[in-house]
């Protein structure tokens, strides 16, 4: 990482904060609050003097042996309904797949790692609701057969940018800010 504060931020300069972050959780030397609301500071900083603080009270860390930060996570729905809100913490990609069932991705609250994100979706004979944070822009390419599929609300300049691939067949989609339920 380049020491000039003023510089502005890369993802690999994001993702190396955020791998010592990691590593302070799993030592004990942070809480799980105090490692998202760190993680959370890290991915939304725009310069190289913003991500300096989030670690000046941590021991020097080799990064060159610590993991990457989680690129891929799933969330499943099959016969169920399952909701996932509040403070948590989302990956590059994330796919969504519900099977006869609902799944609830509530991303207002959540740790967004980097500037885009990938939700690749199926949902069956199934509803599948999505909630993006305020500032967010939607990306849709989703394809849908026998099938509701809406994106609702502005597009956002400055926020996150959320791609939605993905088949819906016999069931809805819904993208919005907000409560979409």
């Amino acid at each position: 990482m380049n020491d000039d504060p003023v510089l502005r931020a890369s993802d690999a300069d994001r993702d190396r904060t955020a791998a010592v972050l990691a590593e302070a959780l799993a030592t004990g030397r942070l809480t799980s609050v105090e490692h998202a609301d760190r993680l959370e500071a890290a991915y939304t900083a725009k310069t190289v003097g913003e991500l300096v603080p989030l670690t000046h009270d941590l021991p020097d860390t080799d990064i060159t042996n610590l993991p990457n930060p989680v690129e891929t996570q799933r969330v499943t729905a099959p016969f169920s309904k399952v909701i996932k809100r509040g403070r948590w913490i989302a990956s590059r990609h994330t796919t969504l797949s519900a099977m006869c069932g609902a799944l609830i991705i509530d991303l207002s609250q959540a740790v967004l790692p980097g500037r885009e994100i990938t939700l690749d979706v199926t949902a069956h004979f199934s509803k599948l609701l999505i909630r993006v944070p305020d500032n967010a822009r939607v990306i849709d390419e989703v394809g849908a057969m026998f099938a509701k599929r809406q994106v609702s609300g502005g597009s956002g300049d400055d926020g996150p940018v959320i791609r939605v691939t993905g088949r819906v067949a016999f069931g809805k989609v819904i993208v919005a800010r907000g409560d979409p339920t």
